[in-house]
C-alpha cells in the first residue's frame, strides 16, 4: 500500500459522519421488540444499556469515527466495579493449659500421708530401743486367703549384729508362701518353720556384715484359712547389737491403716 492510498482512506475517514440518531433508534426498537427470537439468548438483550452502547462505540471506531461515536452517548461507558475483596480472619490462637503441679504423667500425683498416723503399739512392746525403732503392720493387699506380715525397723546407727523373728499364730491352715527383706539376700540366713503354735520367720546377720544406718522392712507371706485372719496373736522380736552394746525391739502387727 504506497502513500496515496493511505492519505486518500485517511481523508475518507475524517469526512464520515454516521447517522448517530438512526443507530440508536434501531437498536433500541431491536432490544424492546418482544417479537424478535432468536435460538439462543441474544447479547442484546441480556447485557445491560451501558454495554450495548461500548457495541456501538467499536463498530464505529470500525468504520473510522471513533469520535463523533463517543461525543453521541456522553462518554465511555462505566466499567463494571470491581468485586469486593472479602478479609479471611485470622484464627483466634489460644495458649495451652498449663499442667497442673499436681499431675504426673500417669494421672494426679498420690496423696501424702502424715507420719504421725502410726499404729499405737500393742502393750507389752518396746518398739524402741537406743538407735533402734520398730513397726509391725499387716500388709494393705492381703486377703481372705493370703496375707503378708510387716515390720519395719530403723537405727540411726550401723548394726554389727542382728536376728529378727516373725511370729505368725497357727489359726488354721496358715502356711507359708515366701518371705523377703529390703537388705541384701546373701547378708543373712533365714529359716522358716513351725515352732509352739505358731509359724516362724527367723533372719540371722552372717558374721562380718553390717546392716547400714537407715529404715529397712522384713516381711513374711502366708496362706490361711479363707476368712478375715485376726493378727492379736502375732508378734515380732528383734536383737541387734551397735558400738557394742545389745539393744533389743519387740511387738506385735496392727491391722492395715
Amino acid at each position: 500500500m504506497n502513500e496515496e492510498i493511505r492519505r486518500r482512506l485517511r481523508e475518507a475517514a475524517e469526512a464520515h459522519e454516521p447517522n448517530r440518531a438512526r443507530i440508536l433508534a434501531r437498536v433500541e426498537r431491536g432490544a424492546a421488540d418482544p417479537n424478535v427470537r432468536h435460538r439462543t439468548p441474544s447479547i442484546a438483550r441480556s447485557w445491560p444499556r451501558a454495554a450495548i452502547v461500548g457495541l456501538i462505540a467499536a463498530a464505529t471506531l470500525a468504520t473510522g469515527g471513533l469520535a463523533a461515536a463517543v461525543a453521541a452517548i456522553g462518554g465511555a461507558p462505566t466499567p463494571p466495579a470491581t468485586a469486593p475483596t472479602h478479609t479471611v480472619p485470622s484464627p483466634t490462637v489460644t495458649s495451652a493449659p498449663t499442667p497442673s503441679a499436681r499431675t504426673t504423667s500417669t494421672g494426679p500425683a498420690p496423696a501424702t500421708t502424715s507420719g504421725s498416723a502410726r499404729p499405737t503399739p500393742p502393750a507389752g512392746s518396746r518398739v524402741n530401743d537406743g538407735p533402734l525403732w520398730s513397726e509391725g503392720s499387716l500388709d494393705a493387699h492381703s486377703t481372705i486367703y493370703w496375707a503378708q506380715n510387716n515390720l519395719i525397723l530403723k537405727t540411726t546407727k550401723p548394726l554389727t549384729s542382728l536376728t529378727v523373728e516373725l511370729r505368725i499364730a497357727q489359726t488354721g491352715d496358715v502356711r507359708s508362701t515366701g518371705n523377703w527383706q529390703t537388705l541384701p539376700s546373701d547378708d543373712f540366713t533365714v529359716t522358716v518353720q513351725e515352732s509352739g503354735g505358731a509359724l516362724l520367720y527367723r533372719w540371722a546377720l552372717k558374721p562380718g556384715r553390717t546392716v547400714p544406718a537407715g529404715q529397712h522392712q522384713f516381711a513374711g507371706q502366708y496362706n490361711h484359712a479363707t476368712g478375715v485372719r485376726k493378727v492379736k496373736r502375732d508378734s515380732y522380736h528383734v536383737h541387734a547389737e551397735s558400738s557394742g552394746r545389745s539393744v533389743a525391739v519387740w511387738g506385735g502387727f496392727a491391722p492395715p491403716r
